[in-house]
């Protein structure tokens, strides 16, 4: 593969409108299920079982579409991919304003799912690692920085318009954020800077199985997997797992909003060190931070300060992956066909995704949050063991 040079010095906006744009998207299409799901509850009368299996069958479709649009991006259509999916999520977004039936609300996340896999963090990164090169981990982490904000912008911002003029409002508004900001913003972000950067075709079939028959492969998969599937659980049952606990609605609306800069402090935190510790020990740092959050959330009821602990080591260890992830995947599997690989890779992490939030519903039914925590570590403990696996299998390969 052929990549682009680095830009001039200066201020790199292409890069900039890429994480604006992402920020969009991720707080569109991802956050704004956890932030309205108490809304949805409380005013469609649906079970909360019955809501999150829709967040499933969303990220479950993503999953199943990543390879797919890591192909495209290989062959070129990079920004095509970017834009045509965040047009189309942005509408079905818009479609749940009018939404009555729990049919059509599922259907509609299912159509959401497919436009995830071609807009959020996976075919973004893989577009930046074709076209920049060794220049991709400085732009990801520049794009991880500010789209870790999403969060912050989905939480209060649906809630603080589902309050005033109802939760169709919100989905309204995340609808006209998507298409009137979010795809100008990707338009620009993907214009070729080297007409080489987005024509090159390069033979993507071989590079990924190759890489899938390497052991690395699994054991990185179902170390990423893991954290996906914990996070999940948290993040989508973080505000009725606090309401539980007797915490007031406006501190846990707060808790929430403040993962995403959390998120952002942990990337800025690696930045500082990254020169002196390598990609990979931060990567096995961000399991011990979540294993330490996790344990947290016990006590998070009878000790509400300590809300804002969690935050802030759940939010670092969990924002540095979306780094750590694309890099250390680079680094141990080759940058050859990264768009086919990534996508790869891509689905046992969206397939977890997909799967956290039924599965902590399903947990929480059967024994409460107290159990579906003890899940989360047992979750992160095995993925920790995972990923030192896939490390010590790429040292012994030849």
């Amino acid at each position: 593969m052929t990549a682009a040079a680095d830009p001039k010095p200066g201020i790199d906006w292409p890069v900039w409108a890429l994480a604006t744009a992402e920020t969009l998207v991720w707080a569109g299409m991802f956050y704004l299920f956890p932030a309205l799901l108490l809304q949805w509850e409380t005013d469609l009368g649906w079970s909360k079982t019955d809501l999150t299996i829709a967040m499933t069958i969303a990220v479950a479709t993503s999953a199943i579409g990543a390879p797919t649009a890591g192909r495209l991006i290989d062959q070129g259509y990079g920004g095509t991919v970017l834009m045509v999916s965040a047009g189309i999520g942005g509408i079905l977004v818009g479609a749940l304003s009018f939404v009555d039936d729990p049919w059509v609300f599922k259907s509609l996340w299912l159509g959401i799912g497919v436009c995830m896999a071609g807009c959020l963090y996976e075919p973004c990164f893989a577009f930046v690692t074709r076209t920049r090169g060794e220049g991709a981990r400085k732009a990801i982490t520049r794009i991880t920085l500010v789209a870790g904000l999403a969060g912050t912008v989905s939480f209060p911002t649906a809630n603080l318009i589902a309050n005033a003029y109802g939760w169709r409002a919100s989905t309204a508004v995340f609808c006209g954020l998507i298409l009137f900001v979010a795809i100008p913003l990707f338009w620009y972000g993907t214009r070729p800077r080297h007409a080489v950067a987005e024509t090159e075709r390069v033979p993507v079939a071989g590079s990924r199985a190759a890489a899938m028959r390497r052991p690395v492969f699994w054991f990185l998969a179902l170390s990423f997997a893991s954290i996906a599937l914990a996070h999940g659980m948290i993040i989508t049952h973080l505000l009725p797992l606090l309401d539980e606990r007797g915490v007031s609605a406006p501190l846990a609306v707060l808790t929430a909003s403040l993962i995403g800069p959390m998120q952002v402090a942990g990337r800025l935190g690696m930045i500082t060190i990254e020169r002196r510790v390598s990609i990979e020990v931060i990567c096995g740092l961000s399991f011990t931070f979540m294993i330490v959050a996790a344990c947290i959330l016990f006590v998070a009821g009878a000790v509400p300060m300590l809300l804002f602990v969690f935050v802030v080591v759940h939010g670092s260890g969990y924002g540095v992956t979306s780094i750590t992830r694309p890099v250390v995947t680079a680094n141990l599997l080759g940058r050859e066909g990264f768009g086919a690989i990534s996508g790869a890779m891509a689905v046992p992490f969206m397939a977890a995704t997909a799967l956290s939030p039924f599965l902590g519903s399903l947990i929480w039914s059967l024994g409460g949050y107290d159990v579906m925590i003890g899940a989360v570590l047992a979750i992160i403990g095995a993925g920790l063991l995972a990923f030192v696996l896939a490390l010590r299998t790429a040292k012994a390969t030849p």
